[in-house]
């Protein structure tokens, strides 16, 4: 960052001297000096939210994070982010009683921003993002009883998000992907999810049980499930797990789904690599949340440790 100072004189004898200040700055990816402007958190997120992410619930989510961040800077306006501005929101986000996990995922929205910022030269200095531990708390899953019992609730209200809910526990996938597909993603017996959350495509082969489901009338729907909302879906799950006692249990939404298509990979000897291109996880880490459920790999251990 370098000041310019001009100093005029207004007359040579008695001159009052009249100061005037250019603040510009260089970033590290232009050469060129610009004026310092100043920004909010939503100011950046209108001009770069729809550049950064793709519409859907992740964009959803993502817009709230930047909302709420905002409001505990109080629409606070920069021109560069500071160390101090970032723990101050860490501080207010713990304070909210927010976990170690979802501070993370904020953080990880508000660094994507500010990272696009400093690129194109709106703000000129960043913080240094640390990434929170987190605790590796239980995975909840369905097993095979309470499954079915969910699903033949959901079946007597509605007919097609049985279908889907079916289709999400024997492939894993995100409601969105689901919901999203068109009759060309399906090449029997296989599926092909192009929408995902990494933007990867990843093509897995279907159960009988989920062949079945996509195989409806075309009629005028662009996919199997195209005739559902993701809110239309929730709330048939929220009456149909309340009827079947389930109701209390805040982790038994429709993301359960995937954690139990997950569960029932590892627990049936699929090696967690296998698991991972069959989620379309973007890294291992992700999927070794899975690994303790893999018990029958340490059966040949008892073997040696046994007594004779």
């Amino acid at each position: 960052m370098e000041l310019n100072r001009d100093i005029s004189f207004e007359n040579s004898e008695n001159f009052t001297p009249v100061m005037g200040y250019n603040l510009s700055f260089t970033s590290s990816n232009t050469k060129t000096h610009r004026i310092v402007n100043q920004y909010s958190v939503t100011d950046l997120s209108e001009r770069y939210l729809n550049i950064l992410w793709d519409d859907g619930s992740h964009k959803y989510n993502v817009r709230l994070f930047l909302g709420e961040i905002n409001e505990i800077l109080k629409g606070e306006r920069f021109s560069g982010f500071s160390q101090e501005m970032l723990d101050r929101i860490i501080g207010s986000l713990r304070e909210r009683n927010n976990s170690n996990a979802t501070i993370n995922r904020k953080m990880a929205a508000l660094s994507k921003l500010l990272r696009k910022a400093y690129k194109m030269g709106d703000i000129f200095s960043l913080p240094e993002f640390i990434r929170q531990k987190e605790r590796a708390g239980r995975i909840r899953f369905l097993e095979l009883e309470e499954e079915a019992r969910l699903f033949a609730a959901i079946k007597a209200r509605c007919e097609n998000s049985y279908r889907l809910a079916v289709f999400l526990v024997d492939t894993g996938c995100r409601l969105g992907e689901a919901i999203g597909l068109t009759w060309n993603d399906l090449h029997d017996p296989r599926v092909t999810f192009w929408l995902t959350k990494s933007n990867r495509s990843r093509t897995v082969p279907l159960t009988k049980r989920a062949r079945k489901t996509c195989k409806i009338p075309v009629e005028r729907h662009k996919g199997p499930f195209s005739m559902l909302t993701q809110v239309e879906f929730r709330a048939v799950w929220n009456d149909a797990k309340y009827e079947v006692g389930l109701g209390t249990d805040t982790q038994v939404v429709p993301h359960i789904l995937r954690h139990t298509c997950a569960s029932r990979l590892v627990r049936g000897g699929i090696d967690i690599r296998r698991v991972q291109m069959w989620l379309g996880h973007q890294t291992l880490q992700m999927t070794k949340r899975y690994a303790h459920l893999a018990t029958n790999d340490l059966d040949s251990c008892v073997k040696v440790l046994e007594v004779r």
